[in-house]
């Protein structure tokens, strides 16, 4: 069956992005090849887009020089055919302004900006925090709620007062209420799903997107569920989803997925030769990284 989407959806930086990892050397320096490698080999694998120097990028491991590298060469290597944005958020206000100002002058697309972590600001706080930093560029801005990894989640209301800002316009959720989302949308927000587990249901609910982490090894597989879902075959999209939850228990099931579980699949798939982490991550044991072949297996990945 295929019919026209019966609305349209804001897709300020496109529909499929993924959080991507960074490579390390063995030595623990930021390998820039490598880091233009998973970037390349996302965009050539069904990605309008990438996240740079997220959490699955260890950004709280990499000082603001490495940031503006690893952002450069991203740039450099698929920045002409898909958009880049860049991880600015920190519990630092002006640490974000310095890294969104750098992020800049490389010539990025977006910022994702996520609210302060480990500090829990007051909700006046956290919109003081996203007014400044949104205000020293002109780049359009991503928030990103993440109350499990920052211990805080963004108000209704602080909602309300960031979407006045001129260049805040989309918001990466990872609290999957579905109800609070299409409130968003209704307040001008382009949603995008912070969760894979939860994207056909934020399709379902009028999402723009995802920024995922099992886009590292099911990027194509991906695009076809939200193919699928905008030509109106919302069983082929259904099907998609089932056939990679495998996979998404694999990635998201051991502690501290994320960087360590991309990098594994990574390296399975032959995009790097190792899964470097830094600390306090460690890399994936072989009783895990078996495990995560064998979800990868299963939903066909491998």
């Amino acid at each position: 069956m295929t019919t026209t989407p019966t609305f349209p959806r804001p897709t300020p930086f496109g529909r499929v992005l993924t959080a991507m990892a960074t490579a390390f050397h063995d030595d623990g320096s930021v390998d820039l090849e490598g880091t233009a490698r998973i970037a390349t080999h996302l965009v050539d694998h069904g990605h309008d887009g990438v996240v740079v120097s997220g959490t699955t990028g260890e950004s709280p491991t990499t000082t603001v020089a490495e940031d503006g590298e690893i952002l450069a060469a991203v740039k450099d290597a698929v920045g002409d055919r898909a958009t880049v944005v860049a991880g600015v958020g920190t519990n630092a206000t002006a640490h974000s302004v310095e890294l969104a100002v750098q992020a800049e002058k490389i010539g990025v697309d977006g910022l994702l900006l996520v609210t302060p972590y480990y500090n829990k600001p007051s909700q006046a706080g956290v919109l003081h925090h996203f007014r400044t930093v949104a205000e020293a560029t002109g780049v359009p801005v991503m928030l990103y709620d993440v109350p499990g990894r920052t211990g805080l989640a963004i108000s209704l209301e602080t909602y309300a007062a960031a979407i006045e800002l001129d260049t805040v316009v989309a918001v990466k959720d990872a609290v999957g209420d579905f109800v609070r989302g299409v409130k968003l949308m209704q307040m001008g927000y382009a949603v995008y799903s912070g969760d894979d587990v939860s994207t056909l249901g934020w399709l379902a609910h009028g999402g723009s997107g995802v920024v995922s982490v099992l886009g590292h090894a099911a990027g194509p597989q991906i695009r076809r569920m939200f193919d699928a879902f905008d030509a109106g075959d919302h069983a082929a999209a259904l099907a998609e989803f089932t056939r990679m939850l495998p996979a998404v228990d694999a990635v998201m099931g051991v502690p501290n997925y994320g960087a360590t579980t991309a990098k594994a699949a990574l390296q399975l798939l032959g995009v790097l030769d190792n899964r470097n982490v830094r600390g306090p991550l460690v890399p994936l044991d072989d009783d895990e990284v078996a495990a995560l072949r064998a979800g990868l297996a299963a939903s066909g990945l491998l």
